[in-house]
């Protein structure tokens, strides 16, 4: 039986046991020209000192257009990397790797950041205007902006990288049907649609070198599993160490079990690609993993490899020590609105501060 507490090898990088922090966007605490502030470090050094065996640094942006505010977190300049390495820092310091999600928006781009822009003239945020459809040197272009970005977030000391890749920002765009129209080999079949992200993969791969993390936090349904998985397989091939399943776009699946006791809907398609990955690629379950009954029979049942934690951790930062030694924690309140997000306090009711 896998236990919570057996370290993972993912790649090169030993995670010292099976509870990973999510990637949780603080929309308050970086300025307009995206630099880490203390409040990034001392939050992410909180969560490391609290026994996280991965952390994974929030949505960071590859250009500036591609923000989900202007005051979001970036990794467009080598200027931004002086400030990563502090973060980094504070994690190596606790015996934690820590990789960061890069991102882009695309079509849902916030209009005080940069156009609209993604794989097909689709609607925007605002129904009536349509995006820009990039042209392939545009395409082309926006790959080197991920993967410049993950050169600085390597000579920053990151482990790795994960490539958002669900959520319907820029790279899910790509892989669904629903907002990717095109008759090119960025479209049409599986294959073509996820090429956008392969081949950000491949090319992370051949810059950062064969010992980094590459990651994708990917979408479990587009529009049902058996087509997300076969574009989850795409990034595979292209070497991607290790999934994150989320959800995306679409969703019209019949088989998603949505009265399971023990975990919820979202989670369970963490489940069904582990079934599918076992023993090649490590996957993470996420969503209203919130409490040490779900990590614990979620591992010990061997439905996933990690568990991925977001207002678990959130709510208490010792949350996975707590939960490692079995003791008590700060129970996250399932607040409607949860206290850290956008124009929120970032104060937890439950008790978790910064």
């Amino acid at each position: 039986m896998t236990r919570i507490s057996d370290p993972i090898t993912i790649n090169k990088t030993v995670l010292k046991n099976r509870l990973t922090m999510a990637p949780t966007v603080k929309f308050d605490y970086a300025g307009e020209d995206g630099m880490v502030t203390d409040k990034h470090i001392e939050h992410y050094r909180k969560r490391a000192e609290g026994g996280c065996g991965l952390i994974c640094v929030e949505a960071t942006a590859v250009t500036p257009g591609g923000r989900f505010a202007k005051n979001h977190l970036g990794l467009w300049e080598d200027a931004q990397t002086e400030g990563h390495k502090k973060i980094t820092e504070a994690c190596h310091e606790n015996g934690v790797p820590v990789i960061i999600q890069l991102n882009h928006t695309g079509i849902t781009a916030n209009p005080d950041c940069g156009p609209a822009m993604g794989p097909s003239a689709v609607p925007t945020r605002n129904p009536e205007v349509l995006a820009k459809e990039m042209s392939i040197a545009e395409i082309h272009e926006m790959q080197e902006h991920f993967v410049n970005a993950a050169l600085r977030a390597k000579k920053a000391g990151y482990d790795g990288v994960q490539l958002h890749g669900c959520h319907g920002y820029l790279i899910n765009q790509f892989a669904a049907k629903k907002t990717n129209l095109r008759t090119d080999e960025y479209g049409g079949s599986s294959e073509n649609r996820a090429r956008f992200g392969s081949e950000i993969i491949s090319s992370v791969r051949k810059t950062c070198g064969s010992d980094f993390l590459i990651s994708v936090r990917t979408t479990g349904i587009e529009p049902d599993i058996a087509t997300a998985i076969e574009i989850a397989e795409e990034y595979v091939k292209a070497g991607c160490d290790y999934l994150q399943v989320s959800t995306g776009i679409d969703w019209e699946d019949p088989t998603v079990d949505e009265n399971n006791e023990h975990y919820n809907k979202f989670c369970s398609l963490g489940v069904r690609f582990h079934e599918h990955f076992k023993g090649r690629v490590p996957v993470s379950c996420v969503n209203g993993i919130n409490d040490a009954a779900t990590v614990k029979y979620l591992i010990e049942n061997e439905l996933t490899d990690t568990v991925d934690l977001a207002r678990a951790v959130l709510a208490d930062p010792g949350f996975c020590r707590a939960v490692l030694e079995d003791k008590s924690y700060n129970k996250c309140f399932d607040c409607p609105r949860c206290q850290y997000g956008p124009a929120m306090p970032h104060k937890c009711p439950a008790g978790g501060g910064v």
